[in-house]
């Protein structure tokens, strides 16, 4: 599906109606038995939302966003929209309403609708990146009608943030809240412009807090379930008070409408962006420097981890702040600044809203002990990305004898082998059978790479069976494996 593809909204729907009002004289008759008529009912219920009073102190700051984008020529550098077929694994995005042009051999052009809020009364508005990305023109229109030319005064594709300004003053701006303090079970409330229907107003529940985005690794979404649909971009999530705690930005969705799931960026990451934007016209995130995953029962149980709390590191990025700093694969990152990690999709957020060259302490499960790590943050930018694993798989070279202790039939990798998966000299065995239960309920298989036994990287097949060697019948085995899907450990119970 055409992100940018709206749903036709050039029909028009008229609706002519008549009421014939009928008068009947009827006899006055002095009745002297008592009344039947009782006093208005008192309510059943009590207690429940009434969100007129928020609309009204809230509504004028919301403002619809009109982005003109001229068509362009295709260049080699354009940037390709996402393919929508890729979801349920994605978010997908929801956009204004605006029809695309679609020259041949060009970019889209046309008009982009989308939502946003005043921030401060002299003019300055938030909305999302993607409503203003590739804009020639912007105008900002309020809901009293007036129509301002905007500026973009910076944009940040990470946060999705976008921060506008129109010469303007007097205006009434939102009232920023606290997205730390948002919790699951609380009432929620959107306005914006779905469809072009200006000052929508919708309202639900928060669903949950820190939802992870692998294309958005800085962002703790909160998700929803309040109704939000193309041309709601960077318009306002609302708590009770009438206080701003999100920006609507993402839905996730297998038709392109609204199914109940809605994500919306905190205010606090979003400001954090603005902060910058204001100073340096861009934002500059932090980065340690390694890959993580989830900490699993298996896991936990091979490193004597007393729970499943952390993000385990399977990978360090050379002549990054963590391989500076001393921190190693295997490591579990337990809280980062004295702030728990509970889940490994809540460290990237602590450590982007840093600035680089921060100094930060790192706590890491190793060794059965926790231990402070001082590190220096690094700058994240386009070529910190860690070499990811090939498409190819391992040939086949030297096998090795079936029946290790993990059951696995093993091969040596030659140059070439290597040369596709970009590994270096030297590293990484095949998997070229799994025969061990164990280790295919793992979730090994045929074509996997395994790097490293713990800590200790292999290379060849003698090499990792000396490594097992040293486990005893019913101890676990870390293997660092790599495959299409990434790297990653993986805890195999040894078997024999």
């Amino acid at each position: 599906m055409n992100p940018l593809r709206r749903p036709g909204m050039s029909r028009s729907l008229a609706v002519a109606c008549s009421l014939v009002i009928a008068t009947v004289a009827v006899p006055v008759v002095a009745l002297h038995a008592q009344s039947t008529a009782t006093p208005q009912s008192a309510p059943l219920v009590t207690g429940l939302p009434d969100f007129t009073g928020l609309v009204k102190a809230v509504g004028p700051g919301v403002v619809n966003i009109e982005a003109k984008i001229k068509p362009k020529r295709a260049q080699s550098s354009r940037q390709q929209m996402p393919d929508m077929g890729d979801m349920p694994e994605f978010f997908r995005r929801f956009f204004g309403e605006g029809m695309p042009n679609m020259p041949d051999g060009g970019q889209p052009g046309g008009t982009a609708i989308g939502s946003g809020f005043i921030i401060s009364a002299n003019g300055d508005i938030l909305t999302n990146n993607h409503v203003v990305d590739g804009a020639d023109s912007v105008t900002v229109k309020l809901p009293d009608g007036r129509n301002f030319p905007a500026k973009v005064v910076g944009r940040d594709a990470q946060s999705d943030v976008a921060l506008l300004h129109v010469d303007a003053s007097g205006l009434p701006a939102l009232r920023l809240g606290d997205s730390t303090s948002v919790q699951p079970g609380q009432w929620a409330v959107a306005i914006g412009s779905p469809f072009g229907l200006n000052n929508s107003v919708t309202a639900g529940i928060v669903s949950a807090i820190g939802r992870n985005n692998r294309n958005q690794s800085y962002v703790p979404f909160i998700q929803t379930d309040v109704a939000v649909n193309r041309g709601n971009s960077g318009g306002p999530l609302l708590n009770t008070r009438g206080e701003v705690i999100g920006i609507n930005s993402q839905i996730f969705s297998n038709s392109g409408g609204f199914e109940g799931v809605s994500f919306a960026i905190p205010i606090d990451t979003a400001m954090a962006a603005v902060k910058q934007l204001k100073a340096n016209g861009k934002v500059r995130y932090g980065m340690l420097g390694v890959v993580m995953q989830p900490v699993d029962a298996t896991n936990a149980k091979a490193l004597g981890l007393p729970d499943t709390r952390g993000a385990l590191v399977n990978q360090v990025q050379p002549g990054s702040a963590a391989d500076k700093a001393g921190i190693q694969s295997m490591d579990v990152i337990r809280a980062f600044n004295g702030d728990r990690v509970g889940d490994y999709s809540e460290l990237a957020p602590k450590v982007g809203l840093l600035a680089p060259g921060t100094r930060a302490t790192v706590t890491v499960w190793r060794d059965g002990r926790d231990r402070d790590i001082p590190v220096t943050l690094g700058a994240l930018d386009d070529h910190n990305d860690v070499a990811s694993a090939g498409n190819g798989r391992p040939t086949p070279a030297v096998p090795t004898a079936a029946g290790n202790r993990l059951g696995l039939q093993l091969e040596n990798l030659d140059a070439d082998d290597r040369r596709e998966l970009g590994l270096r000299a030297g590293e990484g065995v095949g998997v070229a059978e799994v025969r061990g239960d164990a280790a295919r309920e793992a979730g090994l298989s045929r074509g996997d790479v395994i790097l490293a036994v713990g800590r200790t990287r292999v290379g060849s097949a003698a090499a990792l069976q000396a490594e097992l060697a040293k486990l005893k019948k019913g101890d676990s085995a870390m293997l660092l494996v790599r495959n299409e899907a990434g790297q990653a450990f993986v805890t195999v119970p040894v078997e024999r």
